[in-house]
């Protein structure tokens, strides 16, 4: 099971942070991040060689953090997928990196899986600016699963610990009450629960609480390769 965590999107987030995952899904500047803090993760995760570097791309809309909706054509989505994941493949490469997952935020990430067209038009994207030697994350069916394992394209379903599930496994919204798991030993319980169902893992680096959360999800699958 791989830990991923969504990365370089504030400022304050602590290296200790990311040195508990697998994966660091690095914004690239279609919610948040620039280059400055594309250079400090890609940099860490050179120091850190077990480490993988993912590509967390979005609809180009950094005004709402890239949680709504945005009325775009697919050519434009194409478009902005293609320029962000280059401009983080280009400071990659400074350091010696390639990106190996990709990994779509916010509202995209459910617009894909449930809208063909905008799923096409991000992969359309993601391959032109990278290539097709990646995985892609993401929900566990759908749309975007579909559409990835179509092309060829390695899949790492993927479930949330610190994010509160409805009974048909969906996420409850951000805008309503207690949609984040906070309590590190609820995250790990959840962690537990969806070992077998996914691939992968997140923890939310804005998550209140997100180091505790972390350091107990994975203390939770420790333990739960050893049973």
């Amino acid at each position: 099971m791989l830990l991923n965590l969504d990365a370089g999107e504030h400022d304050d987030e602590p290296e200790e942070l990311w040195a508990l995952f697998d994966v660091l899904n690095v914004a690239c500047g279609g919610h948040a991040g620039d280059d400055a803090s594309m250079d400090r993760v890609t940099r860490f995760l050179a120091a850190h060689p077990s480490l993988r570097l993912g590509a967390h791309p979005s609809y180009p809309d950094r005004a709402h953090f890239g949680r709504t909706s945005l009325p775009i054509d697919p050519p434009s989505l194409r478009a902005s997928l293609v320029e962000q994941c280059a401009r983080l493949a280009a400071i990659a490469r400074r350091h010696g990196l390639v990106i190996s997952s990709v990994k779509l935020h916010g509202a995209l990430y459910h617009d894909a899986n449930r809208n063909v067209p905008i799923a096409q038009a991000a992969l359309d994207g993601i391959i032109e600016a990278l290539g097709t030697s990646l995985s892609i994350i993401g929900p566990p069916h759908g749309a975007w699963h579909d559409a990835a394992t179509a092309r060829g394209l390695p899949y790492l379903r993927e479930g949330f610990a610190d994010r509160a599930r409805r009974p048909d496994g969906t996420l409850v919204p951000r805008s309503e009450p207690n949609a984040l798991i906070t309590d590190p030993s609820a995250a790990a319980a959840q962690a537990r629960a969806l070992t077998g169902d996914v691939d992968t893992l997140c923890v939310h680096a804005d998550t209140p609480g997100a180091l505790a959360i972390a350091r107990a999800v994975r203390e939770a699958l420790r333990e739960a390769v050893r049973e």
